[in-house]
């Protein structure tokens, strides 16, 4: 099974920059999205074709955060949120259920610039640790999507600078650090533990992209249970589009 995961930073403008082409050559079994800045009656006749069956969680605010998945196979059910209205106004969580696995597509919010957010950061990292963990005890997780965290310095170019910045910070970082202590793998870091420079996202700022000044802050993670099936895990980093880059997982289930 093929599953891919892409913070699209505006799904129109993506669809501008070869989005299609990328996503018929992958192939996908599921694509998630994160960060489509849609709103309901914006997606157009196009992308509706391109999977029949098609889910979106919108953010209330116009032209702000917002997940979506493609799927060749239809869930047995989908459910967008947490289920708990603090969390659930910005459209960023979709969880399908299959008869082997849920899949949990996350856009997690970032703490900003300042970490005028981080307090929210901490509910929300705790709210969803708990939500995966009650998935876990009925049937494996897999949890992807643009988790705003380079767990540790491998996972950034440039750690000492971005220490207590957004991302990067010691709260963000023990809390990735509880997550996978509950019983979940990173996979990427399950098949290339020592793997430097490869990242999925880099500021527009100062050619960040050409020098290769990025961060690993998009994930595969999954429940333990199922790390030995991961086949593969892979950074796509020579897909342009947006400033983060596509991630893959293949794993057999």
């Amino acid at each position: 099974m093929k599953l891919v995961s892409w913070n699209v930073n505006g799904i129109r403008a993506a669809v501008g920059k070869g989005f299609y082409d990328f996503f018929k050559d992958i192939d996908a079994d599921i694509f998630s999205l994160q960060e489509t800045k849609l709103q309901e009656n914006q997606v157009d006749d196009e992308l509706k074709k391109i999977r029949e069956y098609q889910y979106w969680n919108y953010a209330e605010k116009k032209g702000y955060s917002g997940t979506a998945c493609f799927c060749k196979e239809k869930p047995i059910s989908v459910t967008y949120g947490l289920g708990i209205d603090e969390h659930d106004k910005e459209g960023r969580i979709i969880t399908l259920e299959y008869d082997k696995f849920y899949l949990v597509n996350c856009y997690t919010p970032n703490s900003k610039r300042e970490l005028e957010r981080l307090d929210y950061r901490m509910i929300w990292e705790d709210e969803i640790r708990e939500y995966l963990k009650k998935l876990d005890l009925v049937k494996p997780v897999i949890y992807c999507g643009d988790l705003n965290v380079a767990h540790n310095e491998i996972d950034l170019k440039n750690p000492s600078s971005n220490h207590h910045n957004a991302g990067f910070t010691d709260q963000e970082r023990g809390k990735m650090t509880e997550l996978l202590s509950s019983g979940f793998t990173d996979t990427y870091r399950y098949k290339y533990p020592d793997e430097i420079g490869k990242y999925t996202w880099w500021s527009y700022m100062f050619h960040a992209r050409e020098k290769n000044a990025g961060w690993r802050i998009d994930y595969f993670i999954v429940s333990n249970r199922i790390a030995d099936k991961i086949v593969d895990a892979k950074i796509h980093n020579e897909i342009m589009g947006s400033d983060h880059c596509p991630i893959e997982l293949d794993i057999k289930l």
